[in-house]
């Protein structure tokens, strides 16, 4: 005999509502930002027109956008949900938006117009400038690397991984966590192609008053023309460089003739030395800081016994303090991770190479207005917190919008103490915009 079952009921009712509701009432913040920054004002002003007789300015196409980037959207689809946030837009002048198919269009033409991508870095920079205006350093540590998007595109090369995709070669300012400069590159380029012209860049970008005065890089740096460069001349100033040494035969044969006793107890197996060192083109000898420790295994081949690390500095610490510094450019790879995966940069939309260059660096700029949130108008315990925590946190509250004696007002279903920081932000956001 079949057992009955019990009959049961939903404990709820679900209906629509045309009350103004907002569902990410926390998305105001960052369009508050980048309000207080003047973007989608220099925008306007540093990109091309949208051509082909649309109605849209160019920030139209950027700030949806952005504050997608900002709420966890990763495609040019998830525009869709912005575009259903009615109360939203028309909370933050944002009524009139494209469709997401019109954005790709326009992300197209403004990768075959090299001014597009131009003027994306112009207003990147206008938010560094913002944030270094308002920082109190003078000298900063630049660390320069390159990261692997993968991409089943056509236009996609082959990376030295052997997969399809692109290789950004990005400039970070570690003391500050925003993003200098960034080059988006084909999977195939090298990622120490172009190194110098790249640390030119991020030197020239700083403003008057502040300089980079430590570089920190890998092995795709390693090279004369990079080095000659920080040991500055007669106009510029020196800078200090720590560069992971590429183990080429020069440097394996400088490490073999370090005598045996100057070889010192470093950490755990690990034994560390120095001797003075050159390249063929560089114009001053620098440190070669070595670290060894015992193989594991043997090898058939290569009767070596000891794997090797080093690093070519012109700094003047001891060795272990010297690599301690160095090491700490594993930061970068929390900075890539917060970019792509945070901001939705592991994935591009387009065929055309150019296009994704111009989403990239767009994606680019929601990172760094994230990084001057957290710099400038945020309470200072939220300077390590993710773009995730904060959208847990703040982004994601639900509002009413309230239309009350020729106000706006935005009720926030948050606890009071989450309607003062509200508060305070949007408060320092004024004063980041006058001050």
């Amino acid at each position: 005999m079949k057992k009955k079952l019990p009959k049961t009921s939903p404990t709820f009712e679900i209906a629509g509502t045309d009350e103004p509701l907002i569902a990410r009432g926390g998305l105001v913040l960052p369009y508050e930002m980048a309000k207080a920054l003047k973007l989608p004002q220099i925008i306007d002003r540093e990109l091309p027109s949208a051509g082909s007789g649309h109605s849209y300015a160019s920030s139209q196409f950027t700030m949806p956008l952005i504050l997608m980037f900002h709420g966890g959207g990763k495609k040019l689809e998830d525009l869709r949900e912005l575009k259903g946030e009615i109360s939203l837009r028309k909370l933050i002048d944002m009524e009139e938006m494209p469709a997401s198919c019109t954005v790709g269009d326009w992300l197209r033409r403004m990768g075959s117009d090299g001014r597009g991508l131009s003027g994306l870095g112009k207003v990147n920079d206008h938010i560094v400038q913002k944030i270094l205006k308002k920082d109190a350093r003078a000298e900063y540590t630049l660390d320069h690397d390159a990261t692997i998007i993968e991409a089943e595109k056509d236009a996609a090369r082959y990376t030295y991984k052997k997969e399809k995709g692109y290789q950004p070669f990005l400039g970070f300012l570690s003391e500050l966590g925003i993003i200098l400069d960034d080059e988006f590159r084909d999977g195939n380029v090298p990622a120490g192609a172009r190194a110098l012209e790249c640390l030119k860049r991020c030197d020239q970008k700083m403003p008057e008053g502040k300089r980079i005065g430590y570089y920190r890089a890998d092995s795709a740096s390693y090279q004369a023309e990079v080095m000659n460069y920080c040991f500055g001349d007669q106009v510029r100033k020196k800078i200090l460089f720590t560069i992971t040494a590429d183990k080429d035969e020069a440097v394996k044969m400088a490490i073999k003739a370090i005598p045996a006793q100057e070889w010192q107890r470093y950490k755990d197996d690990r034994q560390i030395a120095e001797t003075i060192h050159t390249m063929a083109k560089t114009k001053e000898a620098f440190r070669l800081i070595v670290q060894r420790w015992p193989k594991l295994q043997a090898e058939l081949f290569d009767p070596e016994p000891y794997c090797y690390h080093a690093i070519a500095t012109n700094r003047e610490e001891k060795a272990a303090e010297v690599v301690a510094l160095h090491n700490q450019r594993g930061e970068v790879e929390n900075n890539f991770k917060e970019l792509k995966h945070g901001f939705g940069m592991e994935w591009l939309p387009c065929g055309e190479t150019q296009a994704n260059a111009v989403f990239f660096r767009i994606g680019v700029i929601a990172y760094n207005l994230f990084q001057s949130m957290k710099l400038l108008i945020l309470p200072v315990w939220w300077r390590t917190a993710t773009i995730d925590t904060v959208r847990w946190r703040l982004y994601q509250v639900a509002g009413k919008l309230v239309y009350h004696a020729r106000r706006i007002i935005l009720k926030l279903a948050a606890t009071i103490d989450k309607i003062c920081l509200f508060q305070q932000v949007c408060g320092k956001c004024f004063q980041v915009g006058y001050g």
